[in-house]
């Protein structure tokens, strides 16, 4: 089978995410007690593109479902997802739509369920213009648990991620597609070392959590 050939080979690296979605059990594409195993290509192929926003989605989703399940396996569609500040904020959409992936928690748009509301996903993902996301966080999220109402608030900074100078230069001519092969190659290969180390060493206060 044709698969997609991404240029990174630590994208293979990265722990994936497992859930249980009862949804796709019930309904037979998969079977009882297997896992979905989302990995961050999956996200990069939502998102088109991979980048400290969608690297951060992830990462954040895999640290607050942790920290709210432990060692048990998360169950998609059983998450309620708050953003603080509304949906325009910095980039609270493009990093919700990877929360969604993963969680299956949705907006308007999500699935409204089975049989007066089973497996429901329908407005379990919303955002909050009262509330402000913490100082200098890309984002704010709160992640709850709906069977036993467990709550956390992660927070995501990446300010503290260095940028190769070299960038600057470089980001213009692979943007506009002006630059040669080889100019391109080393400004994508400058990119990721930012989004190797949110994915695979993200460094101290890049994600806090906070219990509620």
């Amino acid at each position: 089978m044709e698969q997609t050939k991404f240029n990174k080979s630590f994208f293979d690296s990265v722990e994936p995410i497992k859930t249980k979605d009862p949804l796709a059990m019930a309904l037979g594409a998969i079977d009882k007690n297997e896992p979905f195993v989302f990995t961050y290509t999956d996200a990069v192929k939502l998102a088109g593109h991979s980048c400290p926003a969608v690297s951060g989605a992830y990462k954040l989703t895999q640290v607050a479902l942790k920290s709210l399940y432990g060692n048990e396996t998360p169950v998609r569609g059983q998450i309620r997802v708050t953003f603080k500040g509304g949906v325009g904020y910095k980039v609270n959409g493009p990093i919700s739509q990877v929360v969604t992936l993963i969680t299956g928690a949705s907006g308007e748009t999500g699935f409204k369920g089975l049989g007066g509301g089973r497996y429901n996903r329908h407005n379990l993902l919303s955002f909050d213009e009262t509330k402000e996301a913490d100082e200098d966080a890309v984002c704010t999220v709160i992640f709850e648990r709906m069977d036993n109402n467990k709550k956390i608030e992660i927070s995501y900074n990446n300010s503290m991620l260095p940028a190769n100078p070299k960038m600057g230069d470089l980001m213009p001519l692979a943007v506009t597609g002006k630059g040669t092969d080889a100019e391109i190659r080393e400004f994508g290969e400058l990119w990721h070392e930012r989004i190797k180390t949110v994915l695979m060493n993200p460094m101290k206060g890049m994600f806090v959590i906070r219990e509620l």
